[in-house]
C-alpha cells in the first residue's frame, strides 16, 4: 500500500509539473500574440489597423507543434533570386537546412537568408523559414507562411522552430506587397495547425 501511495503522489507531481509548463507555454503565445498585434498597430506599413485586427484568426497554443531540428550549414553558399507574390524577386541565400521528424516524418526545410534584410545591425542575423503544408488554402493562407529565426537561436547544431509562432505574409491581407513565396522544398506533406490562420475580415485589396 506504501508503495502505491508513493507512485501516486509521483504521478500527481509529474502530472502537475506538466499542467503548469503547458500553462506557461499557453501564456507565453498568448503574450507573442499581444506583441505580433501592435507591432501592425505601431507600423506605417502594416495592412491592418485598429478594429481590423480583431479579425486575425490563430490556432490554440500546442506543443506538439515545438520541435528541435538539427542545423546543417550549407558550407559554399550561393545567392539566388526568390521569386515573391507581385512577380518581382529579391535576392537570398541558404544559410542551411533544418531538419527534424514530426508524425513519423522526416521534414527537411530550407533556412535562408534576405541579402538586403541583413545589411541592417538589428537584422544580421537572421533567419528566414517559409513554408507551406496542407492547411493552406482551407484553414491557412494559400500562400503559405514564415517563421522568424536568429543564428543566435542555434545552440550545439540543433534549433527550436515554434511553429505556433507562424505568421501570415502581408499579402494575405492586401496588394501591394512584394512577399517571398517558399521554395518548393519547404513543403509541408502533413496539417501543421499551429500558427496563425487564415484571415476572417475582407481583403484589403482588389481582389
Amino acid at each position: 500500500m506504501n508503495n502505491f501511495r508513493a507512485l501516486l503522489i509521483i504521478l500527481t507531481i509529474v502530472f502537475f509539473s506538466a499542467s503548469c509548463a503547458t500553462l506557461q507555454y499557453k501564456k507565453e503565445i498568448k503574450e507573442h500574440r499581444i506583441a505580433y498585434k501592435e507591432d501592425f498597430q505601431n507600423s506605417d506599413h502594416a495592412p491592418l489597423k485598429g478594429s481590423q485586427l480583431n479579425d486575425m484568426a490563430f490556432y490554440p497554443a500546442d506543443d506538439k507543434y515545438v520541435v528541435k531540428a538539427k542545423v546543417i550549414s550549407n558550407e559554399s553558399p550561393e545567392n539566388y533570386d526568390v521569386e515573391t507574390s507581385s512577380g518581382m524577386k529579391k535576392s537570398f541565400y541558404t544559410y542551411g537546412h533544418a531538419e527534424f521528424t514530426l508524425d513519423d516524418i522526416i521534414i527537411k526545410l530550407e533556412l535562408i537568408r534576405n541579402l538586403k534584410v541583413i545589411q541592417m545591425p538589428q537584422y544580421k542575423d537572421y533567419l528566414f523559414l517559409a513554408f507551406t503544408d496542407l492547411t493552406n488554402g482551407e484553414d491557412t493562407y494559400g500562400g503559405g507562411r514564415y517563421i522568424d529565426l536568429y543564428i543566435s537561436d542555434i545552440e550545439e547544431g540543433h534549433i527550436t522552430i515554434d511553429f505556433n509562432k507562424a505568421y501570415n505574409p502581408y499579402c494575405a491581407y492586401s496588394d501591394g506587397y512584394n512577399c517571398p513565396i517558399p521554395p518548393a522544398s519547404n513543403s509541408i506533406n502533413l496539417e501543421i495547425k499551429a500558427g496563425e490562420k487564415m484571415y476572417k475580415g475582407p481583403y484589403q485589396g482588389k481582389h
